[in-house]
């Protein structure tokens, strides 16, 4: 008894020691959560990442980093503390969702095409946070 014990916590610790430090992601039902690096979450085919920006100011960088994508079809609907923008780039529907956290905190999850692209969506990540350190640098006197 005390030796199935042992082996179940030594088991446990090996596999946290694989997956600290790594890509990872679980798989319950139909639902699917991952981490990324320890910056992005994956959930349902949605990237999800934090900005330390105001709303108003991670919104205009979402909506650049799709004008300079060129997409088509922007459908733009804000409100208060959320906001959701949907379009087509590259062939592909792109759905981005701005949540606020806080005063200077803001969530952005990103989602491409019907079931998700990781990397599509990783890409624009780093578009919009490109887009947020410009406007910042030109507020700058």
């Amino acid at each position: 008894m005390t030796s199935d014990i042992f082996r179940g916590i030594l088991i446990l610790c090996v596999g946290v020691l694989l997956i600290s430090g790594c890509d990872a992601a679980l798989t319950v039902g139909g639902r699917t959560m991952g981490v990324r690096s320890g910056n992005f979450i994956y959930t349902d085919g949605y990237l999800t990442a934090s900005y330390d920006f105001a709303l108003d100011k991670v919104w205009k960088a979402c909506e650049k980093t799709l004008t300079d994508m060129k997409a088509s079809g922007l459908d733009k609907k804000r409100k208060i503390s959320t906001g959701a923008m949907t379009a087509v780039a590259h062939d592909e529907k792109v759905q981005i969702n701005v949540e606020y956290i806080s005063q200077e905190k803001t969530l952005v999850s990103i989602r491409i095409g019907m079931a998700g692209n990781n990397m599509a969506s990783q890409l624009i990540h780093e578009k919009i946070a490109g887009n947020l350190l410009k406007a910042e640098e030109q507020e700058k006197p």
